[in-house]
């Protein structure tokens, strides 16, 4: 049976996500889907407790949450029409009268640069009415590339919460700021967490696009920061254009470009991401400028400067790819980062990126491992190297190299009797996304190996202590 149509967001609603970082919509199942959906889970927690990444085989009618037309539709407008539902999520249960501390979820560690790009995004469901009293999530709108808490008081002024009828829930960039709130009636309150993943770099618009160039949302959150550059960037980018900010902006001269340098070591973050992507646009010059900050001796002025150069086009390839061969872990990071935004155009630096597979230091192999999968050409090269990574000592660097064989495609053909052997690594992030990357890959040999591992460790959702093989 095939899915119903997917709803896509439409220009507006992709506007909001790219300013906020979140949408809250609604999903329109009857009223006995979720009181079903609650009786499970609170007979699951109870008897069995929180089934973690069992979630979904546990609690069978979750998947046709994640086949409704408004969730598939906006993750296709945000993630495009081949993300991939990620191995990791979990039923957050909250009780608490007291609300959880902000925080960002992390990508299994903290060593990972996290993207502006929306090449990650998650889903809180809500299965039950949830009104502000019994506790949703709360999120900080406008907050999901900021590194740093740019807000200091523990409730501050704009939060959102994602409050609502059962079938509520929220799309979120996956680097926003976010929490739980105070739980004030007792009650249950169930939030299920799912992680999805953008497999293919964006080509055209995949939601409802109707009006091609950026333009500022109607409203959004008093709060928000400005980031006029950033914004109208990310939206090229989901539209298919690459590298849309070189020379886009007037130099106004070397002053000018020394002025706006300047603000890289912002002790705010937003000024600080604003001059880096404002000298993203100022061409050669302003590319220089980014690469003076790149190698800043503080790590914070040089992970914003990559910010810019993932975003300055090819102009910036070449003196990235010099910056590699630094002796300190977090440039190499920084600049292996922004060569897998550039993509296609790092080509050229594939070689010298295959040489750091050596590096003593996991976060730079681990980072390495993921351009390698962004970058995805030669393709030969790309997938010979994979495949040594899903050999590599650090278990991050082996299952990055699934995900960036997720990304590969076909193309990963070769890797196919090493993601065999992986599926039987004592990570189970490693055999997830083993398995994730034979799904990609998609050709007979690939899809015999998958569905022989799926088989063999198939999961009986009626299988529990209590009932263990009959009826």
């Amino acid at each position: 049976m095939s899915r119903p149509t997917p709803v896509l967001l439409t220009d507006e609603q992709m506007r909001t996500f790219i300013t906020e970082g979140f949408l809250i919509l609604q999903t329109d199942f009857p009223e006995s889907f979720h009181l079903a959906l609650t009786d499970q889970l609170n007979h699951v927690y109870e008897h069995e407790g929180n089934p973690g990444n069992n979630l979904l085989p546990r609690i069978r009618e979750l998947h046709k949450v994640f086949d409704h037309p408004v969730v598939t539709g906006a993750l296709t407008s945000v993630l495009g029409p081949n993300y991939m539902l990620h191995a990791h999520r979990h039923g957050h249960y909250n009780a608490s009268p007291v609300a959880g501390g902000w925080h960002k979820d992390s990508y299994w560690g903290y060593n990972r640069m996290r993207n502006h790009h929306p090449w990650w995004a998650m889903i809180m469901y809500f299965p039950q009415d949830t009104p502000v009293e019994l506790g949703p999530t709360g999120i900080m709108p406008g907050t999901q590339n900021y590194e740093s808490r740019t807000f200091e008081a523990d409730n501050p002024e704009g939060e959102a919460v994602a409050s609502g009828k059962a079938g509520t829930f929220a799309l979120i960039h996956y680097d926003i700021w976010h929490r739980s709130t105070p739980n004030l009636l007792g009650r249950h309150r169930y939030m299920l967490k799912f992680e999805f993943m953008r497999t293919e770099a964006p080509q055209a618009p995949s939601w409802d696009c109707r009006e091609t160039e950026w333009k500022r949302p109607a409203s959004f959150s008093t709060p928000i920061v400005e980031h006029e550059a950033m914004w109208k960037e990310t939206w090229n980018w989901l539209s298919g254009r690459l590298g849309s900010l070189t020379g886009a902006i007037v130099s106004g001269g070397a002053e000018a470009v020394q002025a706006t340098a300047a603000k890289q070591e912002d002790s705010y973050e937003p000024n600080a991401l604003n001059a880096a992507y404002e000298l993203a646009g100022k061409g050669p010059e302003g590319v220089e400028a980014l690469m003076r900050g790149l190698l800043h001796d503080h790590v914070k002025v040089s992970r914003t400067a990559a910010y810019g150069l993932a975003v300055a086009g090819a102009e910036a390839v070449a003196p990235l790819e010099q910056a590699l061969g630094s002796e300190r872990d977090e440039i190499v990071v920084h600049a292996a980062y922004a060569l897998g935004e550039l993509r296609h155009l790092a080509a050229q630096t594939v070689p010298s990126l295959v040489k750091l597979l050596d590096h003593p230091s996991a976060p730079v192999r681990q980072t390495v491992t993921e351009t390698l999968g962004m970058i995805g050409t030669p393709a030969d090269r790309v997938v010979s190297a994979l495949i040594r990574c899903l050999q590599d000592e650090d278990a991050q660097v082996r299952f990055m190299a699934g995900l960036a064989l997720c990304r590969v495609g076909a193309a990963g053909e070769a890797a196919v009797p090493q993601l065999e052997k992986a599926l039987d690594d004592d990570n189970r992030y490693v055999r997830a996304h083993a398995a994730e990357a034979l799904h990609y890959i998609g050709t007979d040999a690939a899809k015999d190996v998958l569905i022989r591992f799926l088989l063999n460790s198939r999961w009986c959702p009626t299988t529990t202590s209590q009932s263990t093989f009959y009826p």
